[in-house]
């Protein structure tokens, strides 16, 4: 941050190591003092059973201070078993992995006033000398997080943040009226932030779409343009060239979905288990979850489940459905529930290559779109993608088809990856600009917002 914004003129030793010097009129303090957790619910206990309150579950809670408050329960609904907030309360994610990607927000518009969330946040309530927005991007910050990190209990998916953690949290605070300035300084400049991050999101929307279109029409019009069409007598494929003809892809490809592995069968190593989040557009990324089941159990029961490379693997469930990926590393797994391993038959009705491009189009999506079950977890398996009808080409025209979209993808790849690398940059840029504000780096006291053009 140095060179764009000032340092203060002075600064002492606050007496913490990893705090460091602070500005030399701040006080060094903790959260407690300034905040209160866990506002007694006795606050509202006596109003109407049939009063409106807002219903938090953590869905509803944002990565950079959103809240959906669109649902809504009665007060007899919730005043048990939940946490209890009101409006202008902060709240912060205290679970894995919801707080280490920064879920929290301060409660706004909430119904009547009151809100019920999951018992997995913390809530914070100021008093009249600590700002809310301030104390907000304190609890979101690089400082917090990486101490707060460190001393979380539990194991595995299940570590948590203790409120006693927050409650002692040494940080240094400016006055009021300083706080409310930090907050407006960064209410304006994380929102310019936001901003061309969205335009990012936006391109990488726009150019997945356009990649889409490309793969999606080889794999249902052929290379051909001047080809004689026929219809496919399936909705979403239409014309398909004249020499094609259409079969149910369960006679045309291999498949087998996951076992329904349980909590209790995962262990901190052994054989290593794909799942849904390991599955994404790059490929298997297997940094984003790590599971594993026992060697021996992995030999006595799952063997017949081992991923072999090459194998298409695709996500079955959630929103993250019909991503596709190719396996290519040499490491010993096993597939998971709601991941269904795909390839080609003996006999090579379809190669590999054009089963998971056509995978990837829109004929495929919507046809699975239409078969998936469930309202609360939508999902699909082999049954389901068995009936799905997919063009059958001969071997030679598959190949070149795939040849094809590899060559013309790698097109929108390149500017995709450099969108990415962008939004990278200026979540880093975000994540700085915070920490430098609210411990003191840099004096926003004389700041004041440019006129926008």
């Amino acid at each position: 941050m140095a060179g764009r914004y000032k340092a203060y003129s002075e600064y002492k030793d606050s007496g913490v190591e990893w705090l460091g010097d602070i500005p030399r009129k701040w006080d060094l303090t903790r959260i407690k003092f300034l905040a209160g957790l866990n506002a007694p619910k006795s606050e509202v206990t006596k109003l109407p059973a049939n009063t409106e309150v807002s219903f938090l579950p953590m869905e509803a809670v944002g990565e950079q201070g959103a809240l959906d408050v669109s649902k809504t329960k009665t007060l007899g609904e919730v005043s048990s078993g939940y946490t209890y907030l009101a409006e202008g309360d902060v709240c912060i994610a205290k679970i894995t992995p919801c707080f280490e990607n920064g879920k929290g927000a301060i409660v706004r518009g909430v119904k009547n006033g009151i809100a019920f969330a999951t018992t997995e946040v913390i809530p914070l309530r100021c008093n009249k000398e600590c700002e809310s927005k301030f104390l907000y991007y304190l609890l979101t910050s690089a400082p917090f997080n990486k101490q707060a990190e460190g001393s979380m209990y539990g194991a595995g998916g299940q570590k948590r943040v203790a409120d006693s953690f927050v409650a002692n949290y040494h940080f240094s605070s400016p006055s009021l009226p300083e706080q409310k300035q930090i907050a407006a300084f960064l209410d304006h400049e994380t929102g310019k932030i936001d901003l061309l991050i969205e335009k990012q999101q936006a391109l990488i929307a726009l150019l997945k779409e356009k990649r889409q279109a490309v793969i999606s029409h080889a794999v249902t019009k052929g290379l051909n343009p001047d080809a004689k069409m026929k219809d496919s007598g399936v909705e979403w494929l239409g014309d398909v060239p004249e020499h094609w003809t259409v079969s149910k892809f369960g006679r045309l490809a291999f498949m087998q979905e996951g076992p329904g592995l349980r909590t209790w069968q995962f262990k901190d190593s052994g054989t290593r288990v794909i799942c849904v989040t390991n599955i994404t557009e790059g490929g298997i990324n297997f940094s984003l979850l790590e599971k594993f089941i026992s060697e021996a159990e992995y030999s006595s029961s799952y063997k017949h489940f081992t991923v072999n490379k090459g194998d298409i693997l695709l996500s079955s469930s959630g929103n993250s459905w019909g991503k596709v990926a190719r396996y290519e590393q040499d490491e010993k797994v096993i597939l998971n529930t709601s991941t269904i391993r795909i390839n080609e038959l003996p006999h090579r009705p379809l190669a590999a290559n054009y089963i998971q491009h056509f995978l990837q189009s829109e004929a495929c999506r919507e046809q699975l779109g239409l078969a998936m079950t469930g309202s609360c977890q939508p999902n699909f398996g082999p049954t389901h993608l068995n009936e799905i009808k997919t063009p059958l080409l001969p071997i030679e025209e598959q190949e070149l088809i795939s040849q094809f979209i590899i060559e013309e993808a790698a097109k929108y790849d390149k500017p995709t990856r450099a969108c990415i690398e962008a939004i990278n940059l200026l979540e880093e840029r975000r994540t700085a600009l915070i920490s430098a504000a609210v411990t003191g780096k840099i004096d926003v006291r004389d700041w004041e917002p440019a006129p926008e053009a």
